[in-house]
């Protein structure tokens, strides 16, 4: 099955969408943490965060580790609950620059359930 997508200008992504990605470029962590509904899971660099806890420090080792600027590439709707975002990440982390694609998939409710960072 192939899979459907379609472009989508940034204005018109979920408002829970732009609200993280606004956080994520701040490195505000109670906003960012705010659009996560209580089950979400999160994976990054190749490693799976679950819960809570496990998220939060994701979050402020992301916030600390390097700093960067992110420049927003394009968007894409798979679904009725399924975004991906491209963003374009400088800075002072190895290589200086990468374009990566986080893929969110919302609940129910509106909140990030599950959220893939990768190249």
């Amino acid at each position: 099955m192939t899979e459907h997508h379609d472009t989508v200008d940034f204005a018109d992504l979920p408002e829970v969408v732009s609200r993280y990605l606004r956080a994520h470029d701040v490195r505000d962590i109670p906003t960012a943490e705010s659009a996560l509904a209580p089950e979400t899971t999160v994976t990054d660099d190749g490693h799976t965060y679950e819960g809570q806890a496990a998220i939060r420090r994701w979050l402020e080792r992301e916030g600390s580790q390097y700093t960067y600027t992110t420049t927003p590439l394009g968007a894409e709707r798979h679904g009725p609950d399924e975004y991906t975002v491209v963003q374009r990440l400088e800075g002072d982390f190895p290589g200086g620059k990468v374009d990566l694609r986080f893929r969110f998939v919302l609940d129910a409710d509106g909140r990030i359930s599950r959220l893939v960072i990768a190249p």
